[in-house]
């Protein structure tokens, strides 16, 4: 039986088998649910078409958040790249509006699939959703990543945390990039080392990022860190691809992960006390939504 304690417990099963980390923990997950793989890879399907749907309430020209503070810039997004005017094409464009319309969706207060959280909303989705529709994959490609994701994120909360409030935004964005970057890995076919390789370089890249949400909320700098998350599961999935591989493995860098959240004080880790909330406009912005 598989656990979720260490990333390279999968890639060593995973290539023992000659089979895709997806594989295992679809197997693991209907043995542990007492289902049929069939059953949980339908739960899985739901919660896809639940991230699919996200997106395209997300781009909504007049949706805003319930603080009034964001919402339209996925639809600016977006008429960029229909126009033609973003710099890196359609490609990249695309997967930036899908990550900013599922998290601008999440300060809504619209439906989405928390993946790990409800703060890195959009990573997830952006990244695969992409992917998919870029190369013209099937949905099936798409929906298995989602289980080699979900055995990285499993692996991050048994080992470090996907919690703003222990571990800073690196243990919510970070942990988000690490599992789109693994998932886009499988995607393009790549090896179970090269998901653990895009695994560390994901979490590498945003070691240290601190959760400093102005006024509290889930909107800003978040919604803005979910693209930057997107962007660097693509970089981290490009790097593992092309063979180059992370120095640091991947469990030692969940580790490392976890005792930089550890060090963090707590006016860096979800209390607005902090970073971008305590700068001169975030504290009027909190005034302008509770008062002095």
């Amino acid at each position: 039986m598989i656990n979720y304690l260490s990333i390279s417990g999968f890639v060593q099963a995973a290539t023992l088998q000659n089979c895709r980390i997806s594989d295992l923990v679809l197997e693991q997950q209907a043995s542990q649910l007492e289902q049929t793989q069939q059953q949980v890879y339908q739960t899985m399907e739901e919660s896809f078409h639940v991230m699919q749907q996200a997106v395209l309430d997300g781009v909504y020209p007049d949706l805003r958040s319930t603080s009034g503070l964001t919402g339209g810039a996925a639809f600016q997004m977006k008429c960029a790249v229909d126009e033609g005017k973003n710099i890196c094409g359609p490609f990249f464009g695309s997967a930036m509006v899908k990550a900013l319309a599922v998290s601008e969706l999440n300060a809504a207060m619209g439906k989405i699939v928390a993946a790990p959280t409800a703060g890195s909303c959009g990573i997830l989705p952006a990244a695969v959703l992409t992917m998919m529709e870029q190369h013209h994959l099937p949905e099936d490609t798409a929906i298995r990543a989602l289980f080699t994701a979900s055995a990285i994120g499993m692996v991050i909360a048994q080992n470090a945390s996907i919690s703003g409030a222990e571990g800073g935004c690196q243990a919510e964005c970070g942990s988000a990039s690490a599992m789109a970057a693994g998932a886009l890995v499988e995607m393009a076919g790549g090896s179970p080392q090269q998901v653990s390789h895009a695994c560390a370089i994901a979490l590498k890249n945003i070691l240290g990022l601190v959760c400093d949400p102005v006024a509290g909320l889930v909107e800003i700098p978040c919604i803005k860190r979910n693209a930057m998350g997107t962007a660097n599961a693509f970089v981290a999935a490009e790097l593992a691809l092309a063979g180059i591989q992370s120095a640091i493995p991947a469990d030692e860098v969940i580790i490392a992960m976890k005792r930089v959240g550890d060090a963090m004080p707590s006016s860096l880790r979800e209390t607005a006390e902090g970073g971008l909330a305590q700068t001169p406009t975030g504290r009027k912005l909190q005034a302008q939504i509770f008062g002095g």
